[in-house]
């Protein structure tokens, strides 16, 4: 077997499946998917875990610090460990498992991890195509503000600039996508990824 043999990167996936996550939770916070859409979204968030876990192994035997770290993170909470939340939210709520409610303030708790390991990594993705740190950057502040609303110090009035924010992450992760793509394929910008604020 030839020992040549060398994988390119698999990241446009992870961010192809980073764009699933945020348009289903766009639809869930812009109040566009009921109590009914919760399993399905399970389902695909499911999915994109299995996707960004592989790139992250990949990413990390890359020796790729920051987007190996990031996507591993992005698989076990963001993708696996929000399947099963959504899904536990579901099963409460539905009544399927007695009368008990979920606890948000618990998920408050959780999402600060998050919100803090993205806010602390997010100066590292300065050295990134600037529409990668924009990407980042709009995480951030939609992680924020869910745990806001988990702890109860933020309105419900905002879960639709949520649900906008995070479209606005998908898309530019799906341009992102096109542009490392297609750009690698033609051997020439046909996309401009616009450089970095840091070399």
């Amino acid at each position: 077997m030839s020992k040549e043999h060398t994988f390119v990167s698999p990241g446009p996936a992870g961010l192809g499946a980073l764009a699933v996550a945020c348009f289903g939770f766009g639809a869930v916070f812009s109040g566009k998917v009921g109590l009914g859409g919760l399993p399905l979204l399970s389902a695909w968030l499911v999915g994109g875990g299995i996707v960004q876990y592989t790139v992250a192994v990949m990413e990390l035997k890359d020796h790729n610090m920051t987007g190996g770290n990031v996507f591993l993170f992005f698989s076990a909470f963001f993708m696996f460990g929000a399947a099963l939340s959504v899904l536990a939210k579901y099963l409460m709520l539905s009544g399927m498992i007695g009368t008990v409610k979920p606890e948000s303030m618990v998920e408050g708790f959780c999402w600060m991890a998050g919100a803090s390991f993205l806010t602390a990594v997010t100066p590292s993705y300065l050295k990134s195509p600037i529409p990668l740190f924009l990407i980042v950057l709009l995480l951030d502040v939609v992680l924020w503000m869910i745990v806001g609303l988990d702890m109860g110090t933020l309105g419900v009035e905002l879960k639709p600039i949520i649900g906008y924010l995070l479209y606005a992450a998908g898309w530019i992760a799906i341009y992102l996508v096109a542009a490392i793509v297609n750009n690698n394929i033609f051997g020439r910008v046909v996309l401009p990824t616009f450089g970095a604020l840091i070399k």
